[in-house]
């Protein structure tokens, strides 16, 4: 099973990890095209572009200039140690068992507006660009044209025969895949909760549970349906009388 998740904008370049045989990301030389447009940006235009303060902005200038094609240990860390949002937090990989790395490895994909598609200890280094930031690159009009073409096509070569996709990517991430062209079973799990007697997505428990789900595939080394349906971490049950076969709902 792949299972496709979105990065996060906090990262954490500072922490110590453990020693990984790091790996170079698939797309470096399409991260230096929209890096080369980036680093044009003054720090007003980064925080008109982003909707970010001065300091983010100033902060992001600096990462912008900095970055390099060549990434090695002194200036980039592997993505899944690098990210620390929500669904970073759930997934906790530095409580997970260093058995489970190289399953991980060979699962879970981060798909990124810098990068594209990173698989988890390929090098990144620090950067902000959500993909739905309004930027044109070598012509095209957004991200989503820019990368869309690539990450399909890569994730289709990656797909083993009948292998299950599994999309743990929020919408504005999961967009850039046509999941439709893939040809391989797509499940979308869907995260609920019971609020004045109506079943409604909250965000940041939603993003909290992707990572744990995340987790949990691996841990379990889940290759079907039925033993993604058999999640049941954080009091979540899979609700069959919401689902489709498209979407796997959980509620609680």
């Amino acid at each position: 099973m792949k299972i496709i998740i979105s990065p996060a904008k906090s990262l954490d370049f500072e922490s110590p990890h453990p020693e990984v045989n790091a790996t170079a990301p698939k797309f470096l030389n399409q991260a230096a095209r929209v890096n080369a447009e980036l680093r044009q940006k003054s720090p007003q235009e980064l925080g008109s572009l982003m909707g970010i303060s001065a300091p983010l902005a100033d902060l992001n200038y600096q990462r912008n200039q900095n970055w390099a094609v060549v990434h090695h240990k002194a200036n980039s860390r592997p993505a899944i140690f690098a990210f620390t949002g929500e669904v970073y937090r759930g997934f906790s990989v530095g409580t997970l068992d260093q058995k489970f790395f190289g399953l991980m490895q060979d699962s879970l994909r981060i798909l990124s507006g810098q990068y594209g598609l990173l698989r988890p200890f390929d090098r990144l280094q620090p950067y902000r660009l959500e993909m739905g930031t309004k930027i044109s690159i070598d012509g095209e009009k957004n991200l989503y044209s820019f990368w869309t073409d690539a990450i399909t096509e890569e994730l289709r070569s990656q797909l083993s025969k009948n292998e299950l996709l599994l999309n743990l990517a929020s919408n504005e991430y999961a967009k850039t895949v046509r999941l439709k062209e893939l040809g391989h079973q797509v499940v979308t799990p869907v995260f609920k909760e019971l609020k004045n007697g109506q079943y409604k997505v909250v965000s940041v428990y939603t993003k909290h549970a992707r990572g744990l789900m995340a987790r949990y595939i691996i841990e379990k080394n889940v290759n079907d349906l039925e033993g993604v349906k058999g999640f049941t971490l954080a009091n979540y049950r899979h609700n069959e009388s919401l689902s489709s076969e498209t979407e796997l709902i959980f509620t609680r």
